[in-house]
């Protein structure tokens, strides 16, 4: 069986990464998204081991030194992290992985990695990205003045990534980001492994 592909999506808060990541993963077989360590308050409606998992500052601090993550990094004066383990473990399964990583998480698992394919999701303007953040209605403005200070510099880092999309129209970002996943699917090495059969009697 064929190694899984490892996919890096990042984008600003409030560029729409979730979303489209959900409806992916709804709509394309084989695909794994591993969910990450982090030691933020739980949100209402959030789902322990589903969302996040969810673990106290101490339990992060002790997961670093026994290098048990593939990166992590602190971002809003909390940890998030990706297990290496759940990862390698449904790579090694045939399984494609996506990981929803900031650029700081994305630079240590390129460095590990250097396999990963990478796409950074930009929004359409920097008002609709303050928009979004507002209508979500769950941070004062000083915390959504912030979230668009660290946008801006989350923002910069996109040439360190193999695809950029913007998603102003959800379904055709939602459609770009599929035709990634598909056409990486369909590269030589996995395709020789699935049609070795097809290959060998075709050429014998």
């Amino acid at each position: 069986m064929a190694k899984g592909n490892l996919f890096v999506v990042s984008a600003p808060s409030g560029a729409g990464k979730t979303s489209l990541v959900k409806r992916l993963r709804a709509e394309l077989d084989g695909l794994a998204v591993s969910v990450s360590h982090t030691t933020r308050a739980q949100r209402p409606g959030e789902v322990h081991g589903q969302d996040y998992f969810f673990i106290g500052r101490e339990t992060f601090e002790r997961m670093i030194g026994e290098a048990a993550f593939l990166e992590h990094a602190r971002v809003f004066d909390n940890y998030y992290g990706t297990a290496q383990s759940s990862v390698e473990t449904a790579l090694l399964r045939g399984e494609d992985v996506v990981l929803e990583i900031d650029w700081q998480g994305a630079r240590q698992v390129r460095h590990l990695l250097p396999d990963c394919l990478s796409v950074f999701i930009l929004p359409p303007s920097l008002a609709t990205l303050s928009q979004r953040l507002q209508g979500r209605g769950q941070d004062s403005a000083d915390v959504i003045q912030r979230r668009m200070s660290d946008a801006i510099a989350e923002m910069s880092h996109y040439a360190e990534y193999d695809y950029l999309l913007v998603n102003d129209d959800f379904e055709v970002a939602l459609r770009e980001l599929k035709s990634i996943i598909i056409a990486t699917r369909l590269r030589e090495p996995r395709q020789s492994d699935a049609l070795s059969g097809l290959l060998q009697a075709l050429l014998a």
